[in-house]
C-alpha cells in the first residue's frame, strides 16, 4: 500500500480550520449571538478563500503540464476535494442556522420572519419602510441576452426576478451597506420580537414597484478574483502598478456564483448563458447569501446573557505610574499582551516620541493601519514638530493596499520619508524604532510586536508587544530599518532573527540543539505558537525533533500541514488550535536549552512565504519576568480548557478535552489582571 503522506494540502488544511469556527458556531458553550458572529466569521473566510486561493488555483489549470507537475499541484483533483468538503460544510453550516440558531432565537422571542409570514402590520410597515428608505436608492436592471446583461459586483447580493414565460429578467442589488441588512418590525408584545432580512422587505414590495406580476424572485452573489496579479518581479513603478491593479480588482472573473438552490433548472441555465458561466462557476446555496451581514444582526433588547461578557482592557501599572513611557522603558523592559492590556500606551508612545524636544527621529513600518488612524494622526503631529518621520508602508498587503497607499501619500505630503515595497517581497515585520539626542538616556528605544500598528484589530487580535531600550535589540532594529531605506544589503544583526537572511537557518539550529540534548540524554524542549505552520522543511524538522525524544509542543490557530496520524498525540507530543473569541495573531516561541531556556517572539509564521519571500523578525526576550509571562500564557493555552481542538491527521478536529468549560482567554485574562499587572 501506498505510504500516507507527511504533510497535508494547504487548502484543504485551511478549511480544516474554518471548520473550527464553524464548530464555535455550533458549540452550546457559547453564547448564542457569538454563535452567530461565528457564523458570519466562517462566510467571511470562505469568501475570501474563494477570491484568493480557489482563483489562484483555476488560473494554475492553464499553465502547462509540466509548469503544474513542477508545482507538485494538481488543480483539477484539488478544486474537487475543495468542492466536496465546502458542500458537507455548508450542510453543516445550514443545520447550525436553522435547525439550532434560529430556535434558539425564537426561545428569547426573536424571530427571524421572511415576508411570507408578514402579518398585516408588519406588511403596512414594510410596505411604508420600502416606500421611505428603499425605493429611492434601489436600481433595477433588466435583461435577457449577454449583450444586455450587466456586470455583478463582487460580494453584492442581487435578486433575480422571473416573468412567467418571457426570458426577460429583471436584477435587484441590495443597497448594502447604504441600508441595514436587518430590519426590525414593530410589535405589540414585549416578548416578541420580529426581524426581517432587507432582502425579504424588498421581496414584498418588488412586484409593485416594477408595476408587473413577478413569478419568481431568487438570490444570486458572485464571489470574483481578488489577485491584483501585479508582475513585480520586473522594473517599473510598484506604486502606480497597484494602483492600477485596485482600479481592476472589481472586475475579476468570478470564482464562485452562489445562488438559491430553489432557482428553477430553466432560470439557472439562463443565468449561466447570461455571464457565460460554467458549472464549476456555480455553487447552489440558500435563500439568503452575504452571512457576513450578520456581525450586525441586532439585539434589540440588549440581552447581556447573549454575549460574551465584557473583558474592559486592563491598565499597565508600570507605564501608569511613570512620567512618562519612554521614562519607563529607560528602566526596563516592558510586555504588554492584547487586547487584554489597553492599546492606547503603543499611541501614547508615539505622541511622547512626536512632542519630546530630545526625540530627534521616528522610525516605523506599517503593514496593515486603520482608517482612520490614530497611529498615522501621531506620525504627522511629529512631522509638524520637525522630526524625521521614516515610514515603511507595505503596499502590497493584501485588501488593504488602498487604506495603507492612502496613508502614504498623506504622510509624503506632511514630510515624511515613505519607502514602499521591494520587487517581490513584503514587508511583514512590526518595528517602531524612537532615536533621541540626550546625553543622560538611551539613545534609542524600540517597540517590537507581533500585531500590527492597527488599533481597532489591537481590539480582537491577541498579540504581544515588548517596549524596550535595550542597546542589544534596538541597534538591530537600527540596522534592519538601514536595510529597508536601502542604505546596506544585509542586515548584520546579531539577536533579532530576520528573514529571508537567517531566521530559518537560526530557527533550525535551535531546533537542532534541541535534538542533540535529547541524544545525549538530557531531554529537550520545543513549544511553538503559530498561525500556520506549513513549510515543508520546518514540518520535517520537527518530526525529526520528536523521533530524537524531544517534547514538542505546537498551537497552530490556522493551516496546520503537518500529518499528525502516525505520531499520535500524548505528553510527548501535542499538536493543537484554539479558536475563542479573540483571534489568536502572536507567534510564540520556547526551546529548552539545557536550563537556559530560549524564548522569542515574532511577525513570521512557519511558512515558505514567511521564512523565503518576507522581511521578518523574530525578537529575543532576555527578561525574565517577560518570559514567565509568556510561559504562563503558554501553559493556559496547552492546559484542559474548553477551545484547544487536536490537529489530527483525519482534520476532524475532535475536542483535546471533552469535559473542559473554561476559556483559556479569559483565564490569561485573569492571570494578567491578578498575577503580573505589575509587569
Amino acid at each position: 500500500m501506498e505510504e500516507p503522506s507527511q504533510y497535508i494540502e494547504r487548502d484543504i488544511s485551511w478549511l480544516a480550520f474554518n471548520h473550527r469556527v464553524l464548530q464555535e458556531a455550533e458549540n452550546p458553550g457559547t453564547p448564542l449571538y457569538e454563535r452567530i458572529k461565528f457564523l458570519a466569521i466562517y462566510s467571511s473566510n470562505l469568501d475570501e478563500f474563494y477570491r484568493v486561493r480557489v482563483a489562484s488555483l483555476r488560473s494554475f489549470r492553464q499553465l502547462k503540464k509540466s509548469t503544474r507537475k513542477a508545482l507538485e499541484i494538481n488543480p483539477k483533483q484539488l478544486l474537487k476535494e475543495i468542492r466536496e468538503t465546502v458542500d458537507a460544510q455548508q450542510k453543516t453550516f445550514g443545520r447550525i442556522f436553522t435547525g439550532q440558531i434560529l430556535p434558539a432565537l425564537a426561545e428569547e422571542g426573536i424571530h427571524l420572519v421572511d415576508e411570507t409570514a408578514f402579518g398585516p402590520a408588519e406588511t403596512d410597515f414594510a410596505r411604508a419602510w420600502f416606500r421611505q428608505r428603499v425605493a429611492p436608492v434601489l436600481e433595477v436592471r433588466f435583461t435577457q441576452d449577454p449583450a444586455s446583461a450587466p456586470f455583478l459586483k463582487n460580494k453584492v447580493v442581487y435578486l433575480l426576478a422571473t416573468f412567467g414565460d418571457t426570458p426577460e429578467l429583471a436584477l435587484v442589488e441590495i443597497p448594502v451597506p447604504d441600508l441595514p441588512r436587518f430590519v426590525p418590525l414593530p410589535s405589540s408584545d414585549e416578548n416578541h420580537t420580529a426581524i426581517a432580512f432587507l432582502d425579504d422587505i424588498i421581496r414584498c414590495n418588488l412586484p409593485e414597484f416594477l408595476n408587473r406580476p413577478v413569478s419568481g424572485i431568487y438570490a444570486l452573489k458572485f464571489s470574483r478574483d481578488a489577485e491584483l496579479y501585479i508582475d513585480d518581479e520586473y522594473d517599473g513603478d510598484l506604486l502606480e502598478k497597484i494602483k492600477k491593479g485596485l482600479d481592476n480588482r472589481h472586475i475579476g472573473l468570478p470564482t464562485r456564483v452562489l445562488y438559491d438552490s430553489a432557482m428553477p433548472p430553466d432560470v439557472l441555465a439562463q443565468v449561466k448563458q447570461l455571464w457565460g458561466l460554467n458549472k464549476n462557476d456555480l455553487i447552489p446555496g440558500a435563500r439568503y447569501h452575504n452571512f457576513h451581514d450578520f456581525f450586525s444582526f441586532p439585539d434589540p433588547k440588549g440581552h447581556e446573557h447573549l454575549h460574551f461578557p465584557p473583558l474592559p482592557a486592563l491598565p499597565c501599572p508600570a507605564l501608569d505610574q511613570s512620567e512618562s513611557i519612554l521614562s519607563a522603558m529607560e528602566k526596563r523592559d516592558i510586555m504588554l499582551h492584547f487586547p487584554y492590556h489597553r492599546y492606547d500606551y503603543v499611541l501614547r508612545l508615539l505622541g511622547e516620541a512626536a512632542s519630546d524636544p530630545v526625540v530627534k527621529s521616528i522610525r516605523i513600518t506599517l503593514y496593515r493601519v486603520a482608517d482612520p488612524s490614530e497611529v498615522i494622526n501621531a506620525l504627522l503631529e511629529a512631522c509638524r514638530n520637525g522630526k524625521e518621520v521614516v515610514v515603511f508602508i507595505e503596499a502590497k498587503a493584501r485588501f488593504d493596499e488602498a487604506t495603507n497607499l492612502k496613508a502614504g501619500e498623506t504622510l509624503t505630503r506632511a514630510g515624511a520619508k515613505v519607502y514602499y515595497s521591494y520587487p517581490g517581497i513584503k514587508v511583514h515585520a512590526k518595528l517602531l524604532l524612537i532615536e533621541a539626542e540626550d546625553s543622560r538616556k538611551p539613545s534609542r528605544y524600540a517597540y517590537l510586536s507581533t500585531g500590527n500598528f492597527n488599533e481597532k484589530t489591537a481590539r480582537v487580535y491577541a498579540d504581544h508587544g515588548l517596549f524596550t531600550a535595550d542597546k542589544r535589540l534596538t541597534r538591530d532594529v537600527r540596522r534592519v530599518f538601514d536595510l529597508l531605506e536601502r542604505k546596506i544589503i544585509t542586515p548584520g544583526v546579531r539577536h533579532l532573527f530576520v528573514a529571508p537572511f537567517d531566521l530559518r537557518e537560526r530557527f533550525t539550529q535551535l531546533i537542532d540543539q534541541e535534538i542533540k540534548l535529547a541524544a545525549s540524554g538530557k531531554g529537550g524542549s520545543i513549544a511553538v505558537k503559530l498561525n500556520s505552520l506549513e513549510d515543508k522543511t520546518m514540518i520535517d524538522k520537527l518530526r525529526e525533533a520528536e523521533k530524537a525524544g524531544v517534547r514538542v509542543r505546537l498551537i497552530v490557530r490556522g493551516i496546520f500541514c503537518m500529518n499528525t496520524e502516525q505520531i499520535g498525540q500524548g505528553k510527548q507530543f501535542v499538536a493543537c488550535s484554539i479558536v475563542d473569541r479573540y483571534l489568536e495573531h502572536a507567534r510564540v516561541f520556547f526551546f529548552g536549552n539545557d536550563g537556559d531556556e530560549i524564548c522569542m517572539i515574532a511577525s513570521a509564521d512557519w511558512m515558505g512565504r514567511n521564512l523565503d519571500r518576507r522581511i521578518e523578525v523574530a525578537i529575543p526576550v532576555y527578561d525574565a519576568n517577560i518570559r514567565q509571562q509568556l510561559k504562563s500564557i503558554l501553559r493556559i493555552q496547552l492546559g484542559e480548557n474548553a477551545k484547544a481542538r487536536l490537529l489530527d491527521g483525519k482534520l476532524e478536529n475532535p475536542f483535546r478535552y471533552k469535559a473542559a468549560a473554561n476559556s483559556p482567554q479569559v483565564q490569561i485574562y485573569n492571570l494578567i489582571r491578578d498575577d503580573f499587572q505589575s509587569n
